[in-house]
């Protein structure tokens, strides 16, 4: 039998994301198992989960390592990957949003200073505002980068907003909601399209679409 591959975002997200699966029906008993195993196979079902870093399941399923995957809006926004996004699985909720250091005035007579590992979404926010900015590529700790002057603001996913004021600063402006979504490689849309649709309807029937 011919296995359906579903790439997990390893973490809290891709825990509520597997107990939705086997909801539906779509389960994989050694998944629960204690072990530090990757690939989870249910030869009966057809179906093989394996565990990724969140930002690399679009990757696996745009180049067709896996059929189908859970990923974050912010991922699909950022990175545009050549694939079909069927469900908002709501869940993972957060927002993308600018912040800055608390009675920030935006000089508009000035080059924006943007620091964020979103740089995509960022500069389509601001083309859209005709807003002239330049971006400060970070990784990590993004939150202090107003605080130490190299940028004006950030551009980051935020969750409850307890980072921003515990380092002083305030989200100023929502760009986009960011929640977990399923999404398919285009072939396997297309060749698997059977159990695919099982699968999302058996997910959509727990997000009440």
């Amino acid at each position: 039998m011919e296995m359906l591959d579903i790439a997990l975002p390893k973490g809290r997200l891709g825990e509520k994301v597997y107990s939705m699966f086997e909801k539906a029906g779509f389960e994989c008993p050694s998944i629960r198992e204690e072990n530090r195993k990757l690939i989870f196979e249910n030869e009966e079902l057809g179906i093989r989960f394996f565990w990724v870093k969140p930002s690399d399941v679009a990757i696996y399923v745009e180049r067709g390592a896996a059929d189908i995957g859970v990923a974050g809006k912010d991922i699909l926004l950022e990175y545009e990957p050549d694939v079909y996004e069927l469900l908002d699985l709501n869940i993972g909720k957060c927002r993308m949003a600018v912040a800055a250091k608390k009675n920030f005035h935006d000089n508009v007579n000035t080059t924006l200073r943007v620091a964020t590992k979103f740089g995509n979404i960022a500069e389509r926010f601001y083309r859209e505002k005709c807003r002239d900015i330049d971006i400060i590529h970070l990784n990590g700790s993004i939150e202090i980068a107003p605080i130490l002057g190299l940028s004006d603001v950030i551009v980051d996913i935020v969750e409850t907003g307890k980072t921003l004021l515990e380092n002083d600063l305030e989200p100023i402006e929502t760009i986009v909601p960011i929640s977990a979504r399923l999404i398919s490689n285009k072939a396997s849309y297309q060749f698997k399209n059977e159990i695919i649709e099982k699968i999302r309807l058996g997910l959509s029937g727990q997000v009440g679409v």
